[in-house]
């Protein structure tokens, strides 16, 4: 396969690339141009083998009322072609999405590896705000602490001698009393 030793490329200054490159656009654009013209030809040919021009100098009436229902079931056998062809693209069209989700599938989504990364709270926190990387911050220190108040536990006794007590009236004035006593205190 190999027909001897290579040539080095040759290299050309930048000046005569660009010149090269402009003659090259010029070039294609005007093979442009005569495409799109040949284009329009070819259609204007297909159109007036297709469709003949019409001659309605000389018709009568009802000669031109039977030219204009031929002409129209001529529409309707076209637009009948159309809309098949139409179907026919738009099918093709949902089969070529479809196999391009197959074969994304089949290739699988890549997923980038991530690396664990440990940070502090003083990281996260330098993150959001500039001040806070100038100190460290102690979540503890402003926490206000709480005293925590024994409730008063009342004692256990027997309850035939509460009932007793607080039976009659001298229970309901001790039950008064206090209340009386509660609300002094909160007040």
């Amino acid at each position: 396969m190999s027909e001897g030793p290579r040539k080095p490329k040759r290299k050309f200054a930048a000046t005569r690339r660009l010149l090269i490159k402009g003659k090259l656009l010029k070039k294609a654009a005007s093979m442009l141009v005569a495409e799109s013209r040949e284009k329009e030809l070819e259609k204007e040919r297909v159109v007036n083998e297709s469709v003949p021009p019409l001659k309605l100098s000389g018709l009568s009436v009802q000669e031109l009322q039977e030219l204009c229902k031929d002409l129209h079931q001529k529409l309707d056998v076209i637009d009948e072609a159309r809309y098949d062809i139409q179907i026919k693209v738009n099918k093709n069209e949902n089969e070529i999405v479809s196999l391009k989700q197959k074969i994304i599938e089949l290739k699988g989504m890549k997923k980038p590896s991530l690396k664990r990364v440990k940070k502090t709270t003083d990281d996260m926190l330098g993150a959001c705000t500039d001040a806070s990387k100038l100190k460290k911050a102690d979540f503890k220190a402003n926490l206000k602490t709480v005293k925590k108040e024994d409730d008063k536990k009342e004692e256990v006794t027997d309850w035939r001698k509460n009932v007793e007590a607080l039976s009659g009236m001298e229970g309901r004035k001790k039950l008064f009393n206090a209340a009386q006593c509660n609300n002094a205190h909160i007040k």
